[in-house]
């Protein structure tokens, strides 16, 4: 499954130059996009670097365990078996949880870790198996409890989990109720139209929220559902399991804080020099760890030998923290800038699949991976696609409209269409009737003022009332013209809100569930399989395409 690539806005102007492979950002990363040129040289290295991480033998079990629970395909337990082969490596990339899997581009990235592992297999002649990572940590709650579905004419209708989640808690330990999910679920079923795959969809949507009791479980048996055939192996970043597994780097990161605050310092003012902005906030006292303290996921900051928070609830000396360490690991967590350095610690990663916004911050952090005796691994940029269905390509083609006109200049085209729908000049028709009225009036006041100076007042008072009449009437007229076109203007909105709702890429809001109603599942799969190029680039799909 072949799309057309257009440009897309993208994001930061180092993410840029990265895929573009431009001098500026070179010097910032260990590899090149070109990844075929770096995929032995990395192999080799992680073959010479076992001893870096954790033991891939109580990392199977540690994920045999979890799979279990919420990712139970064969194919998985495949993956994990394959996993604890000496030679097998991993591609990874990861996302936060999200409301029925949030925004499209969250299954695009799910998609690109499977066709980037089944590329990098072919090319290395060895296991290479998909772990997505589920980071369950993070706390931004109103970040990840919505999404969005279009409604009967088109427009965006946001959907979200009602409920109070006080706190800074990890998204992966607030509660939901059942009758919260069911609320959710009964509006996704009003938006959805009726179509051979809806039963079985609501079906498998209310099994897998019904069994969850947060949204981190739910969004993982989702994608599981999704991309669990494919072998894609899930962890939750916030599993306390997990975090006992973690609980050697998180003290190697205690320990060695010092060195690693100067590391990104160091990428800091490489990446200033560069002439690139800051993605992410490097602080001077930042420990670059998250500690969670009743139900708050606190960051911690270093400042005269005390780790504490900046609000001042929690306050460690290095060896109180490793103490609390050794007792609590699930207490603690990464922040981004820490997150990679676990990551590789954790896995043999040959690749990792990211987003623009984090192939920049990820520049800040290859001075830390060679302190931490680590080296990173090669970035590719997630897969990136525009679902185009026929309905929308056939009134582009009927009113001249490319993609790049819908992404840039719709408000522009649309305006210049409804005026060469009208021989009748609405705008100038007024203005020549203003003018005139001006001009028979004016004359008229001059003379009736002489007759009494209070009659100038009344006299400009009533050109005023004149005057909006007379605009009320052109806006009326510029209502009826519209009125008139009332169908084709449906046609410009739906084009808009199928491509860029909100204004935004199509993959930013829509959610998968409105296409796998529409398409079923196996254009997924197709996906896939068709993938095996990571430039960046940006694909528009034929809907026609996907059946």
């Amino acid at each position: 499954m072949k799309g057309i690539t257009e440009a897309l806005r993208s994001g930061t102007r180092l993410a840029e130059d990265y895929v573009c492979s431009r001098d500026a950002a070179r010097g910032l990363y260990e590899y090149d996009i070109r990844w075929e040129s770096g995929l032995h040289t990395r192999a080799e290295w992680l073959d010479q670097s076992v001893n870096t991480r954790i033991p891939r033998q109580r990392l199977a079990e540690y994920l045999r365990i979890y799979n279990k629970r919420v990712n139970d395909h064969g194919a998985v337990h495949e993956s994990i078996t394959r996993l604890a082969e000496q030679d097998a490596l991993v591609v990874t990339g990861g996302q936060q949880s999200g409301l029925l899997t949030g925004p499209l581009f969250v299954i695009y990235k799910a998609a690109s870790v499977v066709a980037a592992a089944r590329e990098a297999e072919n090319r290395l002649q060895r296991p290479v198996v998909p772990v997505f990572w589920i980071a369950g940590e993070d706390h931004d709650w109103d970040e990840v409890n919505h999404t969005y579905l279009p409604d009967a004419n088109g427009d965006m209708t946001k959907i979200k989990l009602q409920g109070r989640f006080a706190g800074r808690d990890s998204v992966s330990y607030v509660h939901v109720e059942t009758e919260q999910w069911m609320t959710v679920l009964k509006q996704v079923e009003h938006l959805l139209p009726d179509t051979v795959h809806k039963p079985g969809l609501m079906k498998l949507v209310t099994e897998i929220h019904q069994a969850s009791s947060n949204l981190s479980d739910a969004f993982a048996r989702l994608i599981s559902a999704l991309f669990g055939s494919s072998g894609l192996i899930l962890l939750d970043a916030a599993d306390p399991d997990l975090r006992r597994l973690e609980q050697p780097v998180f003290e190697r990161l205690i320990r060695e804080n010092g060195t690693l605050r100067q590391a990104y310092a160091q990428g800091a003012s490489a990446l200033e020099q560069a002439g690139y902005a800051m993605p992410a906030e490097v602080a001077e006292d930042g420990a670059n760890l998250f500690y969670i303290h009743e139900g708050a996921r606190l960051l911690l900051m270093l400042k005269d030998g005390l780790y504490g928070d900046r609000k001042g609830l929690v306050s460690f000396t290095e060896e109180r923290l490793l103490q609390e360490l050794a007792e609590h690991p699930e207490r603690f967590s990464n922040n981004v800038l820490t997150r990679p350095l676990m990551q590789d610690s954790i896995l043999p990663v040959a690749a990792v699949i990211l987003g623009q916004g984090e192939i920049a911050y990820w520049g800040l952090t290859r001075e830390a991976f060679g302190r931490f005796g680590l080296q990173m691994p090669i970035l590719l940029p997630r897969l990136s696609f525009t679902i185009m269905e026929d309905v929308h390509h056939k009134h582009m083609k009927q009113y001249g409209l490319s993609f790049q006109d819908v992404q840039y200049h719709m408000d522009e085209k649309r305006e210049q269409w409804l005026a060469q729908q009208e021989t009748f000049q609405v705008d100038e028709q007024f203005e020549r009737i203003q003018q005139a009225f001006a001009d028979l009036y004016r004359p008229l006041l001059d003379q009736i003022s002489e007759i009494h100076p209070g009659l100038d007042r009344i006299g400009d008072t009533n050109v005023g009332k004149i005057s909006e009449q007379m605009q009320y009437l052109q806006q009326q007229t510029h209502k009826a013209i519209k009125d008139k076109h009332d169908v084709s203007l449906r046609h410009w909105n739906g084009m808009q809100n199928s491509l860029f709702p909100m204004n935004k890429p199509q993959e930013r809001v829509h959610n998968v569930l409105f296409y796998l109603n529409r398409y079923g599942t196996e254009w997924i799969e197709q996906l896939i399989e068709s993938q095996n190029e990571f430039r960046g680039q940006h694909q528009v799909i034929r809907c026609s395409d996907l059946l």
